[in-house]
Formats: structure tokens, C-alpha cells, sequence
């Protein structure tokens, strides 16, 4: 599948790239800002976050260090329960540390809630969440979200590291599929 028949798949454009990458810069700057004299220990959920993360710790002006997350809900069809399980633990000892979690999306938040139950255990210094975008109309779960990137309506949405079936990562945009597309599948 190349470039145009994926933006062929596009009901709408979402979040124009220029757009995700000025609110990256300003998040990274905030980030700086509010970290100014500490180490800071980047936290990326798999696979998702990868494309956010990566652009925002070339933001942030601080010593950065980096570590993954694969973690997995059970849910039936596209809903999440919020039974969690670790599919890849973090390598780095965040005890003392300053911890940023870099999600992609906040659906539900019932995966990220019990990820930063767990976390917290862990006896981190400071543990907070950025994420570039969040679904607010299907939160389930409280969760203070510091560093929120955007708002976006209950859409399947795609592009900037957020996938379909494994496809759509590389957009540069935040796009809705048609759902033709979606009910293909």
C-alpha cells in the first residue's frame, strides 16, 4: 500500500502535520520548562507512541533518557476492559526518577490508569502523563493527563504513529478512515 492509496482510505484530515508539529514543539517547551535541572526518564507505549516520542524528545532541552512499554488489554472486539497485561516491562529502574509517560491516544484510559497504578508502586520522584491525543466522550477511567496535545472527537482516527491493522502509521497527519474501511475488516 503506498502513500496514495492509503490517503485514498482518508475520510478526513483530522490534525494537518504542521499542526501535531507545532503542539509537539510547544509541548516540549513546557516540558523543559517544567523539568529545567532534572533528568527525565521518557516512558513510550508501544508501538503507537513511538512517532510522538520521537519528535518530542528532540523538543525537550533536557538530558533525556528512554524506555518501552508494550502492554495489552483484553476487551471484547475494540473495547478495552481494562484487564492489563505486560507484554514488554521497562528495563530501567524508575525509583528516585523523574518519569514522563509518551502515550499516542486516551481512549478509554483504562489501560493507562492501571499502568500508572503499577508505576506508581515502582516509587518514581515525579510520574506524569503526555499524550497527543485523547478521546474524552469514551473516558472511563479518572486520569490527570499534564502534557495533552489534542481533543479529538470519537473517531477511529489514524496517521503520526496511530495505525489500522498495522497500516496508517506513517501519515503525517491525524486522519479519519472512511468507514467503509473500517467495517471491511
Amino acid at each position: 500500500m503506498n502513500m496514495d492509496s492509503m490517503m485514498g482510505d482518508v475520510a478526513e484530515v483530522l490534525i494537518p502535520g504542521a499542526e501535531i508539529e507545532e503542539k509537539v514543539r510547544d509541548l516540549g517547551e513546557r516540558i523543559t520548562k517544567d523539568y529545567w535541572g532534572e533528568k527525565l526518564l521518557l516512558v513510550g507505549i508501544l508501538r503507537g507512541a513511538v512517532v510522538v516520542m520521537s519528535d518530542l524528545m528532540r523538543n525537550i532541552n533536557l538530558p533525556c533518557e528512554l524506555d518501552f512499554m508494550d502492554i495489552s488489554s483484553y476487551g471484547s472486539g475494540t473495547s478495552s476492559s481494562g484487564v492489563v497485561r505486560i507484554l514488554k516491562d521497562l528495563e530501567e529502574n524508575i525509583s528516585g526518577r523523574h518519569v514522563l509517560i509518551i502515550e499516542d491516544i486516551i481512549d478509554t484510559g483504562l489501560t493507562l490508569s492501571y499502568l500508572v497504578r503499577s508505576l506508581k508502586q515502582r516509587d518514581p520522584a515525579s510520574l506524569e502523563i503526555c499524550s497527543l491525543l485523547s478521546k474524552p466522550s469514551r473516558r472511563r477511567a479518572r486520569l490527570d493527563v499534564k502534557y495533552l496535545g489534542f481533543e479529538v472527537p470519537d473517531e477511529f482516527v489514524v496517521g503520526y504513529g496511530l495505525d489500522y491493522a498495522g497500516s496508517y502509521r506513517n501519515l503525517p497527519d491525524i486522519c479519519i478512515l472512511k468507514k467503509e474501511i473500517i467495517s471491511d475488516a
